[in-house]
Parts: C-alpha cells; structure tokens; sequence
C-alpha cells in the first residue's frame, strides 16, 4: 500500500478535499500510482494528512465518480485501468466520439460534471450503511432481482408521482449502473437498428453509446423551445432521445406546448419511442416545477430515464429505467436472465436515504446552495462589458454564456486556462454544424467551485472576453 504525502494549502482557495482529489489524479495519470494499487483507506490518510474523515472521503468519492479508483468491499479503494477509460474511442469513427485532448490542470474549473461534495451527509450515510449491516441480512449478499430490489423499486415509485408526476408501478422499472448501461439495455430491448434522432447539439455520453451500437443518428435542430418537431416530422426517425427538463448543454426547458407536439409525433406510429433523460430535473431556481414528458404520456411510448448521480452522488452509478408496458414484455421474456448491475448493498442504503427523509433534506439543502452559486455565477457574468447572452438559467447545475460574435472559441478558452481558469465550448457539442449559424458560446457549470473561485473566475472571463474584439 502506497503512502501519500500531499502538500495541502490551507491559504488556498481550492478546498483541501479538491488538493487530495488533484494530487492523487495527477499521480495516477503520470503513472506513479500504478493500475491495481491499493490506496491508503480514508481513515489512516486522514490521519496521516491531519485532516478529517470527511475530507479524505469527498477525494476519494470524486476519484471514483470519474473512473480513477474502485472500492471494494471489505478491501478498500484501488487504483482502475485508467487506459480502459479510451481505449474504445479509439476504434470508432464520429468526431463527438473522439475524446478531447486533456487540458493542462486549472486552478478554476466551470466542470458541468461537477457537484458540491462538502455538503454530502456523510454522518447519516454512515450511520445508514452501519445500521443495514449490522442486521446480518444475508439477503443482501445474495444476486437480487435483476430489475432491483423491489422495495426500492417501490420507493422510486412513489418519488416519481410526487417528485415528477409519473404514474408508474415498480415492476416496471429496472435500476441499472448508470445511464449508459441502461442505454445499453434497451438497445437490446428495441432490437434491431433504429433511426434515432437527438437533438443538436446533444449530451455526447449518449451519442457515443447509440454509435458504439451502430445506430444510424439522425441530428435535428434545436429552437428556442426545443426540439424542432418539424424537422423531426420530416425524418425517417423512430426514436428521439431528448432532455426536456433542463437540456444539456443549451440549458432549455421544454413548454408544455412543445411536449405535447413531441407526444404527438410519437402517436402516429405505433414503433416510435420517446426517451426522456429528465436531466437535472431536481434543481430548478424560478417558477414551478414541470412534471415529467413521461407524466402527460397517455399512449405509453416514453422511456423515462432518471439517476442520482447528482442528487446524491456520480460515484454511486445508479440510474432507473420506466419502460412502457410492451417494452417490458420484452424485457422479461428475453432479457431477464441478466443479474443487476447495482449492488444489493447501495439499494439498501439509498432506499432507507429516501424512505428516512434525509434525501429530501439533502435536497432542499441543495437547491439553497445551488441557487446562491447560480445566482452569484448569473449576476456576475451580466456585468461583462460586451453584449453576451444568459442562456438556462433558471434551472440545472450549469449556464451557457452566448457571446455577441463569432469569436474563436479555442482561442478563448486557451487564453483563460493560461490565467488558471478552464470552460468549455458549445461547439465540441454538435453533431454536425446547425442549420442556423450559431454564435460561440461557453457552458459554465459551478456546483462545485466556492463563492470565492466564482468571483475570481468570472474576473478573469470578463477581462478576456473585452479585451478580444
């Protein structure tokens, strides 16, 4: 087992969990820390740093959110093949398939991955997970249902009629490691080759699983609204994926209008299928709460796909699938041999989360401290000196900041890392140019950064976008 001596700085303004999760992630990366290794357990490197229990925890659960590090039960927290992360990017075609080269480290970073860890219940979580094991349930050590355990399936259930509006029952759900292997799932469940249209730009994870399948893509155009129906309308698609709760990365929020138009196009042919990534559908700053596309579905063609990667944490990779009743027919009849990708344990542990209250606590925490981050990012951003344009605001963990021009985006966002700040570029979204020329624009999410690396963030974007002209 290794020994990390990590120079922490208390005067920094990266918090100390973000210097561990840093210095870990580098040394992995340059190969100092091997693939197989075992890391020091969180309690000994707390000791070991002087630094709390906690701190060492939010490292580690960032590192193994982002595929650095596996915990293993009883045994502890190893290093992953890091090489494995692209080595099946490399084999496949499609330019938003292509991983992007890997910037130097940056003090800021507006990730629109990230989520704020210094917050997470780690008291009550431990107290949970102790409680549940201490009950010697040997069910839990067992294989489980292949949907999941039911209970929890139930629980789901019930926080999708009262979180989302979604009428559904538990057995047609199926929790699955996250969304991508649910994507998986229902490829097989679909059968055959589809035509799926997604919207452009797109949330390029599902892109690239759909092209790994060999599905033909059919992009379609985004308005202010949405998803271009007509231009879907005049597609051979069968299949959409969307994300009408808070789209990523425009930020947009489909009306009702525009939902109820995109249930229509589904009901004109008995084979088309809606898939709807509720996507950050749990922080939203103004106005109500929209209900779910699934909870308007009166002709069941919606595949509903929700997660609690960040609502509760990535590293937990635990998503649920809602599949319309004929869909599951085909699921039980050819898939159900399959055992579940999510362990008895984790189920457990976030069932007696939700069912105990501290998830809705947890939340409502959340949305306080994410509406003040947003609010901070949003104010600060309006007081650039150029014409720029807040695109999403009123909801999710990120703000698309639309510039007046054509200007480079890799230039910008080269130009900023030199001052130690990093953001990301609509551009590398796209499937394919839009129709419309579009101007450059950068997703900033800030979950994750402090009031303070906001503000000194923002300084630096608002020096940098007036001094280009």
């Amino acid at each position: 087992m290794k020994e990390l001596t990590i120079s922490l700085n208390t005067g920094s303004d990266i918090p100390m969990y973000g210097q561990i999760y840093t210095y870990i992630k580098e040394e992995i990366r340059k190969g100092r820390i091997r693939n197989g290794e075992q890391l020091p357990s969180a309690r000994a490197l707390s000791r070991h740093l002087s630094v709390s229990r906690s701190t060492v925890d939010m490292a580690y659960l960032q590192l193994q959110s982002e595929g650095y590090i596996d915990s293993l039960p009883r045994k502890g927290y190893y290093v992953s093949d890091i090489n494995l992360l692209h080595g099946l990017h490399d084999a496949l075609p499609g330019n938003l398939f292509e991983e992007k080269p890997i910037r130097s480290e940056a003090g800021i970073d507006f990730s629109p991955r990230g989520i704020d860890l210094s917050y997470f219940p780690f008291n009550a979580w431990r107290k949970i997970s102790k409680n549940i094991l201490s009950a010697d349930n040997p069910e839990l050590f067992k294989t489980g249902n292949p949907k999941g355990d039911r209970a929890f399936r139930q629980t789901i259930a019930r926080y999708l009629f009262e979180a989302r509006g979604v009428r559904t029952e538990a057995d047609r759900i199926i929790l699955g490691a996250g969304n991508e292997y649910l994507l998986l799932l229902l490829n097989q469940i679909l059968g055959g080759e589809r035509n799926i249209a997604m919207e452009n730009p797109t949330y390029t994870q599902a892109y690239r699983v759909f092209l790994s399948l060999g599905q033909k893509i059919v992009p379609v155009d985004m308005d202010g609204q949405g998803i271009n129906i007509r231009e879907l309308a005049g597609t051979m698609a069968d299949t959409v994926y969307v994300m009408p709760s808070h789209h990523y990365p425009m930020g947009i929020v489909m009306p009702i209008g525009r939902r109820l138009e995109l249930l229509k196009w589904s009901a004109g042919h008995p084979d088309r299928y809606i898939i709807e990534d509720d996507y950050d559908s749990e922080f939203r700053y103004k106005g109500k709460p929209i209900p779910a596309l699934k909870s308007l579905d009166e002709k069941d063609s919606v595949i509903y796909i929700g997660t609690f990667s960040k609502s509760i944490s990535p590293a937990l990779r635990m998503s649920y699938m809602v599949l319309p009743a004929r869909l599951m027919k085909i699921y039980q009849k050819k898939l159900s041999f399959y055992s579940s990708s999510v362990s008895s344990m984790d189920q457990a542990i976030v069932n007696e989360f939700i069912t105990g209250g501290q998830f809705e606590r947890h939340l409502n925490r959340m949305r306080s401290i994410y509406k003040n981050k947003h609010d901070l990012l949003a104010n600060e951003l309006k007081k650039i000196n150029r014409p720029v344009r807040i695109l999403g605001e009123n909801s999710g963990l990120h703000i698309l900041l639309e510039t007046d021009s054509e200007l480079n985006e890799e230039c910008i966002m080269d130009m900023l890392l030199k001052e130690g700040v990093r953001i990301y570029g609509l551009s590398e979204y796209y499937i394919r140019p839009p129709a419309q020329p579009y101007k450059s624009a950068f997703i900033l999410g800030y979950a994750n950064l402090t009031d303070k690396q906001i503000l000194k963030g923002v300084s630096e974007i608002k020096k940098v976008l007036e001094a280009v002209r």
